[in-house]
């Protein structure tokens, strides 16, 4: 089985208060559009579907694209692993691509050679993600909607951490070169986003 464009979800987060950064990290402008938007539009190149999670929909109608469409979080500030739960409950896919909304060099070319390696990996195993320096980088990583089961009781138990969550279930780990290290970095201060102008 081949994975289709419609097979694979892409589910951004824009949930965070962006307390280091002093403003909404989705509405910043980088190179003369909103982070958020760049992700969005980044994503639409990769996915068949591409939902955007946040406790305010309302906030970020003007920007999105589309072809995004605006899932309402039900359990607002407890964390992208939660949000996560809630994503793989109501998105309909073989993958779902889970992103932050602030990764200014997300790169379509990168996530489209992941894609491209979905099929090959076994049924058991949950979760393909990025691994560097003894830590998984979960804000661009797939999920199968399966491991929502797992996740959920995870969660239940007081589970808070992608670290703690990812080495309890089977998880293909996606080497991280210097280009793709570059594209992982996130944007959580002032300085963070200066160094990318």
């Amino acid at each position: 089985m081949s994975v289709s464009r419609v097979a694979v979800a892409a589910l951004i987060l824009a949930g965070g208060q962006s307390s280091r950064m002093g403003q909404d990290k989705a509405l910043i402008a980088f190179q003369g559009k909103p982070l958020l938007r760049s992700v969005c539009d980044v994503a639409i190149t990769c996915c068949g579907a591409v939902y955007l999670l946040t406790p305010w929909p309302e906030r970020y109608t003007e920007i999105l694209p589309e072809a995004c469409m605006a899932l309402q979080e039900l359990n607002a500030g407890q964390g992208p692993l939660v949000a996560l739960a809630q994503g793989l409950g109501e998105i309909q896919a073989d993958w779902v691509l889970l992103l932050a909304c602030d990764l200014p060099r997300l790169d379509s070319r990168i996530l489209q050679i992941w894609i491209g390696q979905l099929p090959q990996v076994p049924k058991s195993t949950l979760a393909v993600v990025p691994y560097q320096s003894t830590r998984w980088e979960p804000l661009c990583g797939f999920y199968r909607p399966i491991s929502q089961s797992h996740l959920g009781q995870f969660i239940q138990q007081g589970g808070k951490s992608f670290q703690v969550w990812l080495s309890q279930i089977q998880v293909q780990s996606l080497a991280v070169d210097s280009s793709i290290a570059a594209m992982l970095h996130n944007c959580n201060t002032p300085e963070d986003l200066s160094n990318y102008t």
